[in-house]
């Protein structure tokens, strides 16, 4: 029995802290605070407290009052674990919008928001930091005890720590040896940075140290005069800079892989890997640091002009027109005024190349906050902010930051789904978010992109939005020409090799090549082929714990499961009709990687998609062999299209475009418009214009007329006519509830109970349920109910009281207290 259950003071004497839990509870649970804590205790603490039978946790104080709680006796607040107030009131109030708008609970909320080590609880397990160099120096009785166990047991859970220390208040101590890097949490370990390095040449001793023997080295390459050549262009590139790059050899000399290994075997020349800044690309044209071009400097006055009237602000300006630099200007602004700037990008991993020219502008100004950072690192990024830290730099997650005096948001690309968060609760988007917290902060919120989304262009056409225009590339570069290759044609001539590749773009690789330039080839779709069939039966190989085919991977020789990672080893024969004519239908990105091979065996091909980004570094790592030209051509899915720039990418080929337009999603036209847009931007960046070879079945679709004309606006006028027409946003909301459980008879049930519910209410609003695309996933049986609302703030507030009420009495309905619910407010 806890000491404060003992005694009874009077409640009108008493002070009580309305504690805020990382757990599913609706709202904050209100604690006792003990009459030495009073004194100490302030809003944004993070305290120890008991809730349940036995659990503990660290809590966040967002209210301190002296109104007792009715209808339960509240326990007293165990230990203040930091003085030091961790969230602010606009955090609380942003915390508070989602959790409403968004359907779900405070504490899901704040256990989103909150890194790691801000949010222990009982179950948290703890290591020996591995720079922890052992000296027990400095340490406290209680640490001593604490990390000389966990030198012998290797790992202990917080339960474990209070056997040890015999109390049953440890977070304190626990605080203390993570503020002192001697131990961290169970999950902390994260893939480190790792420096860009490109490959490089210099001379081999003697001629290292001794310049004056060089002579000797003509004389031995005396009977090549491409190694002469390449010697030659060594000489001259060594005088220009610290080191020489092997491509810079390879472009003046018109040398090759061949040459440069012929050089090392006559001990001339040796390669190494220099380390460099990551400002990839940007030698020939620093435009951070140039003179803003005369459109640029006309849409950042429009862009300052428009903010005196909007909050909000939508900059559409094409691929390649030099956004960024325009961003570099408004959030300098926004510092010079004593603000803090918030730069939001869609994935942090993507992106490598805006966030290292960001930091070459802003220094030690700037800090980049993600999920591949160590939880103390995060904590750390947390403090800097309260702190006032100037620019931060991150993705949807560095919304949920403290920040003291926030004057810029930037939403780069703001059309991209990854804004958009899917699991867990809550389900927000990142986008519309920002615009909440600008208003909380009273800051402006610039949109940029060059595919706006149908909403924020619809908001800006309606005067809800600022909108500025930027049609024209930095320096005057064209936009890529862009080429519909009809895959009804005969791909190769007849004799040749069965091709996914267009005979038009198999010319253009072909002449690529023959320039020494790179290629893009984008497939939306990974592995080698999605179909394992029998060409007798039709039967097809199935995952066993979801409703879709398993994906043959061709690296591991093994059919897997996008959807839960289950494995199976391909069959010998059909095992509904014995026949052993099984066959790979489909095309994935390794097939496409193993197909042109079969075209240009000479060419260095690399590939970039989940598969090949698991392991540590290794996105950077094709990231810089793409950049140094140790691949002339790129395989890959999405990933390729953002935020990547490469100098010499002349061709982009998309091998399928019919897959992106037949997604059934009303969103299908949006996202293909989207992805084409993108994918061709990477054509021709630097100095050249480039060509797009985009391959379909249906080549008069009207969504690739508007991609080879560039022309957004009528691909806008046409859809936003479709989507008033059969109810979509922006003219409605859409909220979808999915309903899971493992037997399909109780998920049935529920559906129907909670659909007719609805329905009593909402009427034909309220669609299903129905069985999604996709009807079972993990082993969950899934149906779905989507709710389509007309924007009136009351009928949408009150159709969510509504759909929460639903689920309460869903939950109680016998045999469905187990079906999970989850409800998704705006799904992307």
């Amino acid at each position: 029995m806890e000491t404060s259950d003992l005694f009874h003071p009077d409640p009108a004497t008493q002070t009580f802290a309305d504690v805020l839990l990382p757990i599913a509870i609706a709202k904050a649970y209100t604690y006792v605070v003990p009459e030495e804590m009073v004194p100490h205790l302030a809003f944004g603490n993070q305290v120890e407290v008991s809730f349940g039978k036995n659990k503990r946790y660290s809590g966040i104080v967002v209210q301190i009052h002296r109104d007792a709680p009715g209808g339960y006796k509240p326990k007293s607040i165990l230990s203040i674990i930091d003085a030091r107030p961790l969230i602010t009131p606009q955090q609380l109030k942003l915390w508070q919008w989602m959790a409403g708008y968004y359907c779900c609970t405070l504490g899901e909320v704040m256990n989103t928001a909150m890194p790691s080590n801000l949010k222990l609880a009982s179950e948290t397990r703890i290591s020996l930091s591995p720079l922890y160099d052992h000296n027990f120096q400095g340490l406290s009785d209680k640490e001593f005890l604490v990390t000389e166990a966990l030198s012998i047991q290797g790992e202990l859970t917080l339960d474990e720590v209070r056997s040890i220390l015999d109390q049953k208040t440890i977070y304190p101590v626990i605080h203390q040896l993570i503020e002192k890097r001697i131990i961290y949490l169970k999950e902390e370990i994260q893939a480190k940075y790792q420096p860009k390095t490109i490959s490089c040449v210099r001379l081999q001793e003697p001629y290292a140290s001794r310049p004056e023997l060089l002579e000797e080295a003509f004389e031995l390459t005396s009977r090549s005069a491409k190694q002469t050549d390449a010697l030659m262009a060594f000489v001259q590139l060594v005088r220009k800079g610290p080191f020489v790059r092997k491509q810079a050899i390879y472009e003046l000399a018109n040398a090759d892989h061949g040459v440069i290994k012929a050089l090392e075997k006559k001990g001339i020349l040796e390669t190494y890997e220099q380390e460099v800044s990551r400002m990839p690309g940007y030698e020939d044209e620093s435009a951070e640091q140039s003179d803003l071009s005369e459109k640029q400097q006309t849409a950042l006055t429009q862009i300052r002009e428009q903010f005196e009237e909007y909050p909000v602000v939508l900059i559409h300006g094409v691929t390649g027109s030099g956004k960024t630099r325009l961003y570099v200007e408004l959030i300098q602004e926004a510092i010079d005024r004593g603000g803090q700037a918030l730069y939001l990008l869609p994935e942090i991993a993507l992106t490598t190349q805006i966030i290292d020219r960001l930091k070459k502008v802003f220094g030690d100004q700037i800090a980049v906050y993600h999920s591949r950072l160590s939880n103390n690192e995060r904590v750390e990024v947390w403090r800097s902010v309260l702190e006032g830290k100037p620019v931060i730099l991150g993705p949807r997650s560095s919304l949920f930051l403290p920040f003291a005096k926030l004057g810029m948001v930037v939403v780069d690309e703001e059309h991209d789904n990854s804004y958009k968060q899917q699991d867990p609760a809550p389900r927000y988007n990142g986008r519309d978010t920002a615009i909440y917290l600008g208003r909380l902060h009273e800051s402006k919120v610039l949109l940029g992109t060059a595919t706006p989304s149908l909403e924020s262009y619809h908001n800006a056409k309606t005067k809800k939005y600022g909108l500025v225009e930027l049609f024209e590339r930095y320096g005057g570069l064209e936009l890529p020409e862009v080429h519909i290759a009809d895959l009804k044609t005969p791909p190769a001539p007849a004799g040749a090799p069965p091709s996914v590749f267009s005979a038009q773009l198999l010319t253009e690789l072909k002449y690529t090549l023959e320039q020494r330039e790179q290629a893009i080839l984008f497939q939306n779709r990974r592995g080698y082929a999605p179909v394992y069939r029998c060409n007798s039966c039709g039967w097809t190989q199935q995952c066993e714990h979801c409703d879709v085919t398993l994906t043959y991977h061709k690296s591991q020789n093994q059919l897997r499961c996008h959807y839960c990672g289950f494995r199976a080893s391909t069959l010998p024969a059909c095992p509904a009709c014995g026949n052993r004519d099984l066959h790979l239908q489909g095309t994935g990105t390794e097939r496409i990687e193993d197909d042109i091979a079969i075209h240009f065996p000479e060419a260095r091909i690399g590939r970039m998609d989940l598969d090949t980004v698991r392991t540590k570094h290794a996105h950077a790592r094709i990231i810089n062999d793409f950049e140094e030209h140790r691949l002339d051509i790129l395989v890959g899915t999405q990933m390729v299209t953002k935020g990547l720039d490469f100098d010499k990418v002349s061709i982009v080929g998309v091998i399928n475009a019919d897959q992106l337009l037949h997604f059934p999603d009303f969103r299908a036209s949006e996202r293909a418009f989207q992805l084409l847009t993108q994918v061709a931007g990477r054509a021709g960046r630097k100095g050249r214009r480039g060509k797009v070879v985009i391959q379909a079945l249906q080549t008069t679709h009207p969504v690739l007329k508007d991609v080879i004309a560039g022309d957004y606006k009528d691909f806008y006028r046409r859809e936003i006519e479709e989507r008033q027409a059969f109810k979509y946003p922006p003219f409605y909301r859409l909220i979808k509830i999915t309903l899971k459980h493992k037997i399909p008879e109780t998920v049935n049930r529920a559906a129907q109970h909670l659909g007719n519910l609805l329905k009593d209410h909402l009427g034909p609003r309220v669609m299903g349920p129905a069985i999604p695309y996709v009807s079972r996933v993990r082993g969950q049986y899934l149906l779905d109910i989507l709710v389509k609302l007309e924007r009136n703030n009351h009928l949408i507030f009150q159709s969510k009281e509504w759909i929460m009420d639903g689920i309460h009495q869903v939950h109680r309905l016998e045999g469905c207290s187990g079906v999970r619910v989850n409800v998704d407010v705006d799904p992307g």
